[in-house]
């Protein structure tokens, strides 16, 4: 099944593709979505629909974080918040997109979400 920005608790960029979810433990899930876009535009679009700066945790590859809930370390095995990862790089033309013929064939910018939670 397919997630919304409702069951999410955040915005989805605008045109990403849902790639899979994943089990996260302790009854949360984590949602990966694919991007065509330039990871300097997804951390702008999430700077501005999260209104925060969040965080460039890696430089290479580019990963910056936005924490969107409160992290409870009894009931969470991860924060809620959003994780923007940069794929395109010398060594690498993208992420895969796993579905056969799909477009685009690989994408440049992936997108982790993990679910603001009521735990």
């Amino acid at each position: 099944m397919v997630p919304t920005e409702a069951t999410l608790g955040v915005p989805i960029f605008p045109g990403a593709q849902f790639i899979a979810s994943y089990d996260a433990g302790r009854g949360q899930r984590y949602y990966i979505f694919g991007s065509p876009a330039a990871f300097v535009d997804l951390v702008a679009y999430y700077r501005t629909v999260l209104k925060q700066k969040g965080e460039l945790v890696y430089e290479v590859p580019a990963t910056h974080e936005f924490d969107v809930g409160k992290y409870r370390e009894e009931t969470m095995a991860f924060p809620p918040g959003v994780t923007i990862k940069d794929f395109q790089s010398d060594i690498s033309q993208g992420y895969p997109n796993p579905k056969p013929g799909g477009q685009p064939a690989r994408f440049p910018t992936v997108i982790q979400i993990v679910p603001v939670t009521e735990r």
